[in-house]
């Protein structure tokens, strides 16, 4: 029976008055044709419900102008989780490669569908890793062997530790431990997360942070912000733009001054740095179990896009 008013249909399709402003997909009588079953046709529309009253409802889609529906014609219909940005789309991988910009110095060398990074002055792990985020993309019969191999003698022949980069209980992890890798340290998962660099500045500008001088040091397509207090830095951090993302990084504040907003003012320096050079996507990483690091990160409009995990040879 198709639904014949506004309380019918809410009893009967779950759409109603409070579904304006979500995403909702409707089934619809299409009317003055004829479906294959000799009855009226139907047709799903999936967009936005912007309106809801005077007998329609009124769905916008994702291009194309409004559609006025009806309330007699909708047969079924439901509010649909919204979809997904663009930037949560962007593969772990793919936001990892971004990610390199982080280090002026790094030095990468492709294995592969894998990326092999190393910093003559960085000693972060992301760093000096493996990327190996998805198959090796190597043609030869053995090439989880031969990409080992490679691997090892890589950092073998930089001096270093060879440690890889995987997402938990993927192939590439069980690749490694086969070969006796064990994690790198007794770390929580790392945590990659992403905002809209908009979100991050309105809750930045909610958050007040203190009106002090921060000292930027463009060295695009880094920059270096720092706070000094008679002559001593006392809080910096390090961004990083490529296309539109802009990433953060040792945002740290000396012990005796935090608790003072320090860190967001430095925070929403580099921030407009990135805004100013086009960025809409903002990401930075965290330890998952630095719980007051992620809430102030929820707080501040980030999400997790991916966690991940590190391994060495023992």
């Amino acid at each position: 029976m198709v639904a014949g008013g506004v309380g019918q249909g809410v009893g009967q399709h779950g759409l109603g008055p409070h579904v304006i402003g979500q995403r909702v997909v409707v089934r619809r009588v299409v009317r003055g044709e004829t479906g294959p079953s000799g009855g009226p046709a139907l047709t799903d529309l999936l967009g936005t419900c912007v309106a809801w009253g005077d007998g329609v409802c009124v769905v916008q889609p994702a291009a194309g102008a409004p559609v006025t529906i009806p309330l007699g014609d909708i047969v079924s219909g439901k509010p649909v989780p919204p979809r997904p940005s663009v930037r949560d789309r962007v593969p772990a991988r793919d936001a990892q490669v971004l990610g390199c910009a982080l280090f002026a110095d790094l030095e990468t060398e492709p294995l592969g569908d894998w990326v092999l990074r190393r910093s003559p002055t960085a000693t972060a792990r992301r760093a000096n890793s493996v990327l190996a985020f998805g198959p090796t993309g190597l043609a030869d019969q053995e090439s989880d062997d031969v990409a080992h191999e490679q691997v090892v003698a890589f950092y073998d022949n930089a001096g270093q530790r060879p440690i890889a980069a995987v997402l938990p209980d993927s192939a590439e992890s069980s690749l490694f431990e086969q070969r006796g890798w064990v994690p790198e340290s007794d770390d929580a998962d790392t945590v990659f997360q992403v905002s809209a660099v908009a979100t991050v500045a309105r809750a930045l500008r909610a958050a007040a942070p203190p009106d002090v001088d921060v000292l930027l040091d463009d060295l695009d397509p880094q920059a270096v912000a720092s706070v000094l207090v008679d002559g001593t830095q006392v809080a910096a951090g390090v961004a990083a733009f490529d296309r539109d993302w802009v990433g953060f990084r040792s945002i740290e504040v000396s012990p005796e001054h935090r608790r003072r907003g320090l860190g967001l003012a430095v925070m929403g320096a580099l921030l407009d740095w990135g805004a100013e050079r086009g960025a809409t996507t903002a990401y930075l990483q965290v330890l998952g179990d630095n719980d007051p690091a992620l809430a102030l990160y929820a707080q501040l409009g980030f999400r997790e896009h991916h966690r991940y995990r590190y391994l060495t040879r023992p």
